[in-house]
């Protein structure tokens, strides 16, 4: 019996599908067929239907590769860029500020110490040293550094410029002519950066070395032919008399003496009360002509003055200007950087060293053995 009722009930299922199956039918032949939509295309039922699967299916597709499209995402993402440029580590340029400062610390300290305080210079240099000179024999009034180059990458050759002042037992003192010493400066971390760097540090390699001073030269002719000495019947001096007045003592405005547009402002405040001209050259051709020329004529001069200051005590001083002519008159159009001087003579160079005197050759700091 069990076996004759199942086939029943499978039946009876089947048939209630099938029934449920021919409403569906029944539903969709009862829809027209061609319906025009209100675009005015038509649209038949078995089209629409394969179209609403067929999006299913896509929307199920999206679905089921959502993950997989997400890890390719990330593994995009983390992989570098082929087209994208490596950053580039910045190099800081080396800079002899550090290094020559550092040296003309050294070198000071270095002249003005002696025997028994060797230790001054231990911030320095750490070697052993042994000075022979008595300390205080030497002083330096002034210093400055003339030439500083890196030798090796940290490592700088520092020429330092000297105006040094003997003492005797006495307390006669004396002063010498400007000496010159070089010395070795080595730096550690970021030193000789312009990077401020705590971790910057300099050491001397030895005691200083001195060393010649270096070519002097011998200046060159200037390019001021005629002397005009300090007349005041020359129309150019007494141009050259109230602009530098103006300049150095603000009794008058100085567009009174300038060309039209020329920016020039007077010393502020004053430093002068008083000005007196000594003599002027320029570069025009002729001594005796004092016609002011025709208009746009340039005028090249050298003026030497002496300027009396508040407390009545007069100062040297020399100008070079340049001067234009408009309407009959001269007009300072520039004060210029550096007097002129003829392109067809260079300054000739002449050798020059310095000797030291016995008693600098005596004060010249020995070696201790260790060093040797």
């Amino acid at each position: 019996m069990k076996r004759q009722r199942r086939p029943r009930k499978a039946s009876r299922r089947q048939l209630a599908s099938g029934e449920a199956w021919d409403d569906e039918i029944e539903e969709i032949q009862k829809t027209p067929a061609d319906e025009p939509d209100e675009t005015g295309w038509k649209t038949s039922t078995a089209h629409m239907a394969g179209l609403s699967r067929l999006v299913r299916a896509g929307v199920w597709a999206l679905v089921a590769s959502g993950p997989v499209l997400g890890t390719l995402a990330f593994l995009s993402s983390s992989a570098p860029a082929q087209g994208a440029a490596k950053p580039v580590a910045r190099t800081a340029s080396a800079s002899p500020v550090g290094p020559a400062g550092f040296a003309e610390l050294f070198v000071a300290t270095y002249l003005q110490a002696g025997q028994g305080t060797e230790r001054v210079l231990a911030p320095y240099y750490s070697g052993a040293v042994a000075l022979a000179v008595k300390p205080g024999t030497r002083t330096v009034t002034q210093s400055t550094v003339i030439a500083s180059r890196e030798v090796q990458p940290g490592y700088w050759a520092v020429t330092v410029a000297a105006n040094v002042t003997a003492h005797d037992d006495k307390g006669k003192s004396e002063r010498r002519s400007v000496q010159y010493f070089r010395v070795g400066i080595q730096t550690t971390g970021q030193a000789g950066t312009e990077q401020g760097d705590t971790t910057v540090g300099y050491a001397a390699t030895s005691l200083p070395a001195q060393v010649a001073s270096p070519t002097a030269l011998k200046p060159g002719d200037l390019a001021y032919e005629t002397d005009r000495g300090s007349s005041s019947a020359d129309p150019s001096v007494e141009t050259a008399r109230g602009f530098l007045a103006a300049y150095l003592t603000g009794t008058t405005e100085l567009d009174r003496y300038t060309s039209p547009g020329t920016r020039l402002q007077a010393i502020s405040p004053a430093p002068y009360a008083a000005l007196k001209v000594t003599g002027v050259q320029d570069d025009s051709l002729g001594a005796g002509q004092q016609k002011v020329p025709a208009d746009g004529t340039v005028l090249h001069q050298h003026v030497q003055v002496d300027a009396t200051d508040q407390a009545g005590s007069p100062v040297s001083l020399s100008y070079a200007l340049t001067l234009k002519s408009r309407a009959g008159r001269w007009e300072v159009a520039s004060v210029d950087d550096a007097p002129a001087i003829r392109a067809s003579s260079p300054p000739s160079a002449a050798p020059h060293t310095t000797t030291p005197s016995p008693d600098e050759a005596a004060a010249t700091p020995s070696l201790s053995p260790s060093n040797s």
